[in-house]
């Protein structure tokens, strides 16, 4: 009889354990598949942001390409959004990140149904003066009023973009330059003569980044994919960052202009050159050049 319980009792035990282990396994097997579905979800959606954002740089083409001399605001506002585009590329695909660039776009939206509609407005406006000589003051007084009111417009758009949580670099700018013995610096596109990569770009303001000591990472790549300058590596988290310099700039609630020198690995080749600056990890700005 004792043994009988004793068996009893074991089977009891071993079949409640193998429950366990198997609601353990269910559990685990569940908890995998969610965050795989998470993960796929958070990239698809980053794919519809990614999206938008390249209809609505459509869309500014379009409107750029309808004038015969593009508006200057049109083309700096396109630019400002292909600036959004390749920073939500190099993005980390999370929740808080994407939030933010969805963000970001319900904005930029709401600002370019503005400006495109008054840039639409302004092109008819233009027409009808080529047409009506007997109305040319009146006309004219009303492109200021539209002009004045796009240029608004768009400094809203820019302020909109550029209030991120860090620092960025716009107008960003590199060519080579010839050094006198005076220090005299003279601009040369001619590969054979540049002694010196000059960059140069302006910190935007941004009311979100308190006042003090900054730095950004700038980087030069010649055309045989060589990074120029100190070619020196940080790491940031699993991002590892080649440098040329760091430019280092004290802050102060304000646009600030900023240049730097890059030297070469000796003679500079023939080629298109990269220039790349930024903060951390984060990609804020890109331009190229070419030396002959």
């Amino acid at each position: 009889m004792e043994n009988n319980k004793s068996n009893t009792g074991l089977k009891v035990a071993l079949g409640i354990a193998l429950v366990l282990f198997l609601g353990t396994g269910f559990y685990t097997m569940n908890l995998y598949k969610k965050s795989n579905e998470t993960q796929k979800e958070l990239t698809e959606e980053k794919q519809l942001v990614m999206n938008d954002l390249n209809a609505m740089a459509k869309q500014y083409d379009e409107a750029i390409g309808e004038n015969e001399i593009a508006n200057a605001n049109l083309v700096e506002a396109r630019a400002r959004i292909q600036g959004l585009i390749d920073s939500l590329k190099i993005s980390e695909t999370n929740v808080k990140s994407l939030w933010r660039y969805k963000k970001k776009y319900m904005s930029l939206q709401e600002e370019m149904d503005v400006l495109l509609a008054q840039n639409d407005s302004l092109r008819v406006e233009n027409s009808y003066l080529a047409t009506s000589l007997d109305s040319t003051r009146v006309r004219l007084e009303e492109r200021t009023i539209f002009t004045d009111s796009l240029l608004v417009q768009n400094n809203a758009l820019a302020e909109v973009v550029e209030n991120a949580s860090i620092l960025g670099a716009v107008g960003l700018k590199g060519f080579g330059v010839i050094e006198r013995t005076s220090g005299k610096l003279i601009p040369t596109e001619r590969a054979g003569r540049t002694d010196k990569i000059r960059v140069c770009f302006t910190v935007a303001k941004n009311p979100l980044v308190p006042a003090g000591d900054e730095e950004l990472y700038v980087q030069v790549i010649d055309p045989k994919n060589n990074t120029l300058g100190l070619n020196e590596q940080i790491q940031f988290g699993e991002k590892t960052l080649n440098y040329s310099i760091i430019s280092k700039f004290n802050y102060e609630n304000a646009s600030l202009n900023v240049c730097e020198f890059v030297t070469g690995n000796g003679d500079f080749e023939k080629g298109r050159y990269v220039v790349n600056v930024f903060n951390e990890k984060d990609l804020v700005s890109t331009s190229e050049f070419t030396l002959k």
